[in-house]
């Protein structure tokens, strides 16, 4: 398993503690150091379409309205802090955020 984030999110913190309490392995990666390769952002951008854009952050905030409307793919390569977090890779199966629906699915609950 794979969670997708950045350190300082919260939310990522939490899935990952909740992730090896329940007793599962988890490579953590920091989409700042590491980032998305093109086919990862493309599968994910194929998997969650607009979803994976984080339009609340402060990031999405900063961009100008013509910076906005450009392709979503574009834009995650040039900051990819607009992606919602966590997203993670469990097998073959991609979830986003860290919801009661994604967490039970991770869990296995």
């Amino acid at each position: 398993m794979i969670l997708y984030g950045i350190p300082s999110c919260d939310t990522c913190r939490k899935a990952l503690k909740e992730i090896r309490a329940a007793g599962q392995e988890v490579e953590f990666r920091d989409i700042r150091t590491e980032p998305l390769t093109e086919a990862e952002r493309g599968e994910f951008l194929d998997a969650f379409g607009d979803a994976l854009i984080n339009r609340a952050s402060t990031t999405w905030r900063g961009l100008s309205e013509e910076e906005r409307a450009g392709d979503a793919g574009a834009l995650l390569a040039a900051n990819p802090t607009l992606m919602k977090r966590p997203v993670i890779r469990d097998g073959e199966s991609l979830h986003l955020g860290w919801k009661p629906d994604t967490r039970a699915r991770v869990l296995k609950a």
